[in-house]
This record gives structure tokens, sequence and C-alpha cells, in this order.
């Protein structure tokens, strides 16, 4: 099962108008030059996929979900360096995201990384940088 949803292929579609910055003015002039409807709720299929394809072609990465990531990783929120920091140590150690919770859950008493600020942040990453040290990883700081 290859194809997306009707709902995904508008998730994907408002994931990209984010991503990419549109204002909602020009999201719509968008709208209505590619598909001559004012709302994505209102696109017929063809019109989704040629929506979907002209957001790729100027620049709509797409959107890599990762079990567990935070949803402001990846953005400009104010603790979105230290989350990226985190996924890096994750990645380089072969853990999931759900390993970084299980630490926000045990030292802080968090249900998500969302919640943490920065000073929490701050010992997640102390702790997976102890934990690459201690499996000889580079790194470690």
């Amino acid at each position: 099962m290859n194809e997306l949803t009707h709902k995904q292929q508008l998730a994907k579609i408002h994931i990209a108008k984010k991503q990419l910055g549109l204002d909602d003015d020009t999201y719509r002039a968008l709208l209505m030059q590619l598909a001559g409807v004012n709302s994505a709720k209102d696109l017929t299929s063809a019109g989704r996929a040629s929506v979907l394809e002209h957001l790729k072609k100027v620049g709509f990465k797409g959107s890599k979900v990762y079990k567990g990531r935070p949803h402001n990783a990846g953005t400009k929120a104010a603790n979105a360096k230290q989350l990226g920091k985190i996924e890096a140590l994750l990645a380089d150690a072969g853990r999931p995201w759900a390993y970084a919770l299980a630490l926000a859950k045990r030292m802080y008493k968090k249900d998500a990384l969302e919640f943490c600020d920065g000073r929490e942040l701050a010992g997640i990453i102390a702790a997976l940088a102890k934990d690459a040290a201690k499996r000889g990883g580079d790194d470690a700081a």
C-alpha cells in the first residue's frame, strides 16, 4: 500500500506549506493557480497530486517521521538545537527516540521531551554523552 490516502495527502500539503514558510495568501494563490481551488479540502485526487508535485519541485523535502521524535525537533523552537543534539547522539548509538523519552521520564518525570526545558534537555544530552563515552564513542561531548 504505497498510495497515500486523501487525509495523508492533505496533511502532507499542509506540512509542506509550513516547511516552505508559505503565508496564507501565497498558499491560496498557489492552490488557485495549480488546481483552481481556494482550499486544499476542495482538491480532487489529481489536484492533490499536482500540488504535492509542485511543492516538491520548489523545495519541500517531505516529512520523515521517526516514532517518538518530538514535534518541535527540526524547527526554530528555542530547544530545537538541543533536540537536534539528542537526535544525533541517539543516531550514533543506534537508539530510538524512546530511549531519550525514558531518560526524561526517569530523570525529570516528564511524559514527553517537548515538556522538557533547556536545563532538562542539557541533562539528557549529558546522559547520552556519558553513555557514548562508556561505549567508546567519539562524539561524547
